[in-house]
């Protein structure tokens, strides 16, 4: 049989449904993968006995037929979702201590539909990073290896690196993560995992630390696109307490996996193929068409003219949004407190040793783009730019009904690589910020190897609350290429 962490969430489900196993035995198979993988550093929080207590509950429930969608199903969640009664630290110093005492709107859907809580996943500090490597905690160590230096520890991306860890790795069946400018699907990619960053506003940001709260959604992080669909149909859903989420109903999302896509148009952007981009993954791009026309879909080409201005818009946007978010953090109310002399210099010691560098340099940046003189020249410019990035993407929309690209510009990177050069770390989400400027769902489907023996993905974004069609075709992509490989 089967081993019950090698389930997908899909299997695992049935396994349950038809008395194979229990969600207790499941749970405990879980529990003790994480245990023989604590190297990985893919939990700042493990929940054995929540976790035991709630697959006993559920458990119950199937005994007395009241089954659930996710009943009996463990999963793990990234450290920046609220959890009542669990320790939330956002992968920050200034955090410590603090234990919400309420759920956020997303995990609050999970439990109520039976999904069992594993523990809090690492991640980046304020979910800042490309790469896993800005946690208070420590980095996380992606359970792929480089086949020409099998004992070069890597990153798994970020900034759900520890999610996509555990879920590659064998320690979950799902988790969630959260994506302000790729941070679902560019960890996916490198960890050879699904991942799914929905339109935003259809999952609730409520209870959710908040980093840019324009683009900040989250999304599951999952070995399969049916379980995507599955964990998507329990985390979404219209929550008055949000007053960005959307009121639309949620759709079955899983009866959108009909495997037939001719007659869809599939966009084929220009503008990413960027310079130095390698061989392998301009090959499986290339592959990735053929896979979709020999499904029936028809390949467009299109242009997206403002792509190449989208990086650095981002990273004008998220970090302005950003110092006015951790503007809350000042030893006050909650978190770490570092004594002075007075209320500023109190101010000042808890900031300067509550944040890591990163999250310094953002907040800086941030605050200069936002101040009297700049505001203008950068912010307010970004902005405009921002919308002409968004009319792109409508004006494609307009003649397909998706657009394929590569999802990382490159393979899983070594844990000390480009830690002294932000640019080339930013560099990472070349491929993934345009969707999250616009608003869009976009997905990572695993769908090959680069020559070095690690994962790369592919990109699929679609219109603005139309996931049913980005999952149709993300599919019968998963479908043609057949991803077996596992760390």
């Amino acid at each position: 049989m089967t081993a019950l962490t090698d389930l997908t969430l899909a299997e695992a489900r049935t396994g349950l449904a038809r008395g194979d196993f229990t969600a207790v035995e499941l749970t405990e198979a879980h529990l003790a993968a994480i245990e023989k993988a604590r190297t990985l550093n893919a939990f700042i929080s493990e929940t054995p006995d929540r976790a035991m207590a709630m697959a006993r509950a559920a458990d119950a429930r199937r005994a007395a037929g009241d089954t659930r969608p996710l009943d009996g199903l463990p999963v793990a969640v990234k450290d920046l979702f609220c959890t009542e009664g669990v320790r939330t630290t956002a992968g920050s110093h200034i955090l410590d201590g603090f234990v919400p005492t309420y759920e956020s709107a997303v995990t609050a859907n999970l439990w109520r539909d039976g999904a069992v809580l594993l523990g809090k996943a690492n991640l980046d500090e304020f979910a800042m990073g490309s790469s896993n490597t800005t946690s208070y905690f420590g980095p996380v160590t992606n359970p792929w290896r480089r086949r020409d230096a099998p004992e070069a520890d890597l990153v798994p991306g970020g900034s759900s690196g520890g999610s996509a860890a555990a879920v590659a790795g064998r320690l979950a069946l799902a988790a969630t993560g959260t994506d302000t400018g790729g941070s679902i699907r560019q960890p996916a990619s490198f960890c050879g995992i699904v991942g799914f960053k929905p339109t935003y506003g259809r999952c609730s940001r409520w209870g959710i630390v908040a980093f840019a709260s324009s683009l900040d959604q989250a999304g599951p992080m999952t070995r399969t696109v049916r379980d995507a669909a599955i964990m998507l149909g329990s985390m979404a859903g219209f929550d008055p307490k949000d007053s960005t989420s959307v009121d639309r109903p949620v759709p079955a999302y899983e009866a959108a996996l009909t495997g037939d896509i001719r007659g869809l148009r599939i966009g084929v952007p220009k503008e990413y193929r960027v310079d130095g981009m390698p061989a392998a993954i301009d090959a499986l791009w290339r592959q990735g068409i053929d896979w979709l026309k020999q499904a029936g879909a028809e390949i467009v080409d299109v242009s997206l003219p403002n792509t190449h201005h989208a990086l650095p818009t981002y990273y004008i946007v998220a970090p302005a949004e950003a110092s006015s978010n951790l503007a809350r953090y000042d030893g006050v109310r909650y978190g770490l407190r570092v004594p002075g002399k007075n209320l500023v210099e109190m101010y000042e010691n808890t900031r300067a040793e509550g944040f890591g560098r990163e999250v310094q340099r953002r907040v800086m940046i941030g605050t200069y783009v936002l101040s009297a003189g700049y505001y203008d020249a950068y912010y307010l410019k970004a902005q405009k730019v921002r919308s002409l990035i968004a009319r792109d993407f409508t004006h494609a929309f307009e003649t397909v009904d998706a657009v394929l690209t590569p999802t990382a510009p490159s393979t899983a990177f070594g844990l000390q690589d480009k830690q002294d050069d932000p640019i080339a770390m930013y560099l990472n989400d070349v491929f993934t910020v345009p969707a999250s400027l616009a608003g869009l769902p976009g997905v990572s489907v695993p769908a090959g190897l680069g020559d070095d023996g690690l994962p790369l993905g592919l990109q699929l974004i679609g219109r603005p609350f139309d996931e049913e069609t980005v999952l149709r075709v993300a599919d019968v992509l998963e479908t043609a290429a057949d991803f077996t490989a596992r760390p």
